[in-house]
């Protein structure tokens, strides 16, 4: 029954690196071309207008702009980086549909 169980901490200590996975670029931030947007493993987002996808399923800008995130439900989630002046108008567009969107009306207590 001759074995060699005293190791110690030697025995244990093998531990990898972590992977720096997540998003590295947010929306509404602007980015150059060949930014990287979001370091992740699978297609948990995809890419959208102007994003490139890399073997590793990296997804970085094809163009400088600002970034832009939209969850599609069913289809998933994409990312396109618009160009500057695109991006102001859309921008716009958002502020006025929140603006548009009615009231909840409280109930009467009657």
């Amino acid at each position: 029954m001759a074995h060699k169980k005293g190791g110690g901490s030697s025995v244990n200590g093998r531990d990898s690196q972590g992977q720096r996975l997540g998003v590295k670029r947010f929306g509404g931030e602007l980015v150059h071309a060949g930014t990287i947007l979001i370091r992740q493993r699978g297609t948990r987002h995809k890419p959208g207008l102007n994003v490139g996808r890399g073997k590793d399923d990296t997804l970085f800008a094809l163009i400088n702009g600002v970034v832009l995130f939209q969850d599609k439900g069913q289809d998933g989630r994409y990312i396109s980086v618009l160009p500057p002046e695109q991006a102001a108008v859309h921008r716009e567009r958002s502020a006025r549909a929140a603006l548009a969107e009615p009231e909840p009306v409280a109930a009467s207590a009657d």
